[in-house]
């Protein structure tokens, strides 16, 4: 009897050894799984080949789960998973790439560390508020940070820049930047483009023709709004470096326009001709009245007009007209004169076409 008590008694031993190893086994197969799905598994929700993300600096984990829900097939993994790999309290702004059929290891270590460049591009902006209005539209800063950037007094004296003559700073091109840049930190890589931009060589050409940088901006400015044309740019350069070198005033219709607009206080105003009257307006930006370049760009120069300027045309006119018969090119003179006679011509043109304003 006892030797049978002992063998039952064995066997019942035996039998639950067998079920804790098995539940044992169960419960790491469940680990297991539950390890390989929250760290290993696909966890992307699109159809494209890659979804973009963009974080701005002030995201909390939170909010960044909340705007992962419509690519992801499960936020609970992916939280599980970024909270484990500690990037929950290091969420970092940026554009980032997320590739189809990437699992939440492979998630997280992109938007920990595989912020992706972005293109900014801009030209021809009138002012800075249109610039800013442009910048906004291609990073997170807003256009009013990034306007009070761009207009901020400490910034501009430490630099010798005023708010007349602060667009100069920016050279249109296309550039490359991180989504998540600030606006002081947009602002301040525009700084350093603008000094490598203005090496010895261009200093050494702004000399000759006794001009700062920024004058040379200025004027820049005016060649631009005066010719659409980039191989008639040093020719009209020359006009206006021949009238400063003999103490003339510029009289470029282009600044009375931007008078105008500032008069107006709307830049959105389409001026196609300036009259008379407008030549009177009190401004420092009028040319008619006031000798030398204005106080700042009337517009944002291409590089090309500032280095037509830098390497202006040898020549001796100190007129030029718009010429009817070669749309987009003017006809040059250099005497008054001369001039009167291409303006009649011009004008009866104009006339026909009635434009009037």
């Amino acid at each position: 009897m006892m030797k049978l008590w002992f063998k039952k008694h064995y066997m019942h031993k035996r039998k639950i050894l067998k079920t804790i190893v098995l539940l044992g086994m169960l419960v790491g197969i469940y680990f297991t799984y539950s390890f390989y799905r929250v760290f290993f598994m696909p966890n992307t929700a699109f159809s494209n080949s890659e979804s973009y993300v963009f974080i701005s600096n002030d995201t909390s984990f939170t909010e960044l789960v909340s705007d992962l829900e419509n690519i992801l097939l499960s936020v609970d993994d992916f939280k599980l998973a970024a909270i484990k790999k500690g990037y929950s309290e290091r969420v970092k702004g940026g554009k980032y790439i997320i590739s189809n059929g990437l699992n939440n290891h492979e998630i997280v270590n992109v938007l920990r560390g595989k912020n992706t460049p972005i293109k900014v591009v801009f030209n021809n902006q009138e002012r800075l508020e249109n610039l800013a209005a442009r910048i906004s539209k291609q990073i997170d800063a807003d256009s009013l940070t990034l306007i009070t950037a761009f207009r901020e007094n400490e910034f501009l004296e430490l630099n010798n820049f005023t708010k007349e003559n602060a667009l100069s700073m920016y050279l249109p091109n296309s550039y490359e930047f991180f989504w998540n840049t600030t606006a002081e930190g947009f602002r301040s890589r525009m700084l350093k483009e603008y000094n490598l931009f203005w090496n010895p060589t261009r200093l050494e050409q702004a000399k000759k023709i006794s001009l700062s940088p920024l004058q040379v901006s200025s004027l820049a400015a005016i060649v631009q709004k005066e010719t659409v044309k980039i191989d008639e740019r040093p020719k009209v350069a020359a006009v206006y470096l021949n009238r400063v070198t003999k103490r003339m005033r510029l009289e470029a219709d282009p600044t009375v326009i931007y008078a105008l607009k500032i008069s107006f206080q709307n830049f959105d105003t389409i001026i196609r001709r300036v009259l008379k009257n407008d030549l009177r307006i009190e401004s420092p930006y009028n040319t008619y009245k006031n000798k030398g370049v204005p106080p700042g760009p009337i517009t944002m120069p291409d590089i090309s007009s500032i280095d037509a300027v830098l390497n202006p045309d040898s020549h001796k006119f100190l007129y030029f007209v718009a010429n009817p018969k070669q749309p987009g090119y003017h006809t040059f003179s250099k005497t008054y004169w001369q001039h009167l006679r291409n303006s009649k011509a011009y004008y009866r043109w104009i006339n026909s076409q009635k434009l009037y304003r």
